[in-house]
């Protein structure tokens, strides 16, 4: 399918890159992408709610900050993942939404639950799909998130692949290399088997490509440090953003009248799992990364449990929650498994 048509919404915040369908008087869904991504992988889903609605949504999918075509600074890591949830804000208020339903994949899901939590009345229905753990990703055990070290090892910029960062850098569009950016959306972004066009593909691989790399964008700096893997995080870039060190969303738990919440995840999901393939303690665990000091120091990450624990807060205080699994389906539902994932969302906006 052929990309959506793209404009610029300037904030004071940043010139952002919008993709928009539907009339401007139906109702508001903010569709907001993941890590090495952008609102590109939205295109097909978001033309495919409008004709289901019968045109009565408006589905607006923006380029966060660092990727695609929006032109903002740098992320400071500090603050979490607040510089991207105060942009949304912003473009919100540019396009005149007093509230809107806000869709968050992946890393665009702890975007939407910090807007939720600094920003409630703005957010109509929310919807996680795929969504980090909310105490962040990597470094962490047990149910409530407690760190395995003091300074957060094994997480934050220092633990993406060279490799993977070399091939992005160098604009690879090939399956020659394990860590190419179309290996990696074959192997992690969709459970293994799955394919698209190869036109619809080789745009995705594209949108991964046009991100914004270095310290202050993707993976961000890191420091060294005594604990295994012997890296932890630094104060800047995307994946200090939602390292533990700077990630903390427990608080969703506690919103009080918050919106409805739907989460949906692919039963196979490889990135976000308790048993990730992008956690180093559990490929340490498995012997990919040497020096593991074993699971009671260091175990895989729950990061599936730790969401259903803050999930399950929130209902107990009275929010409403959904959940969505879908079996034979990974990290992407919405082009995986569109037509399920479609219904399920006009379901719950009524």
């Amino acid at each position: 399918m052929r990309d959506l048509p793209l404009r610029r919404v300037v904030t004071p915040r940043g010139a952002f890159a919008v993709r928009e369908v539907g009339p401007a008087e139906g109702r508001p869904l903010i569709l907001v992408h993941g890590n090495v991504s952008s609102g590109r992988f939205f295109s097909a889903f978001a033309a495919s709610l409008v004709e289901a609605s019968g045109g009565r949504l408006r589905v607006i999918a923006p380029d966060l900050r660092g990727y695609g075509d929006t032109e903002a600074g740098p992320i400071d890591a500090t603050r979490g993942v607040r510089d991207l949830s105060d942009d949304l804000i912003a473009l919100a208020e540019a396009l005149e939404l007093d509230r809107a339903a806000w869709f968050g994949w992946s890393m665009g899901a702890a975007v939407v639950m910090q807007l939720t939590i600094d920003r409630p009345g703005l957010v109509t229905h929310l919807i996680l799909q795929a969504p980090v753990s909310p105490v962040g990703f990597g470094g962490t055990q047990g149910v409530h998130g407690g760190p395995n070290a003091e300074d957060f090892a094994g997480s934050g910029g220092g633990v993406a692949s060279p490799d993977f960062c070399r091939l992005l850098a160098q604009g690879d569009r090939s399956a020659d290399a394990q860590q190419s950016p179309r290996s990696v959306l074959r192997a992690f972004y969709f459970k293994p088997g799955f394919a698209l066009p190869e036109d619809e593909e080789d745009a995705l691989v594209d949108a991964m490509i046009k991100g914004k790399l270095g310290p202050g964008y993707y993976p961000g700096d890191f420091t060294p440090s005594t604990s295994w893997p012997g890296v932890a995080p630094g104060d800047s870039g995307i994946n200090n953003a939602i390292s533990p060190k700077h990630l903390d969303l427990r608080a969703f738990g506690r919103v009080k009248a918050g919106p409805p919440v739907l989460w949906i995840r692919g039963a196979d999901d490889s990135i976000v799992s308790d048993n990730s393939a992008f956690d180093l303690a559990y490929l340490g665990s498995l012997g990919f990364v040497p020096g593991w000091p074993g699971a009671e120091t260091c175990p895989p990450q729950p990061m599936v449990t730790q969401m259903k624990a803050v999930l399950d807060e929130y209902a107990q205080a009275g929010g409403q929650v959904d959940n969505l699994v879908l079996p034979d389906c990974g990290h992407s539902p919405h082009i995986e498994r569109p037509d399920e994932v479609r219904a399920e969302l006009l379901r719950l906006l009524g």
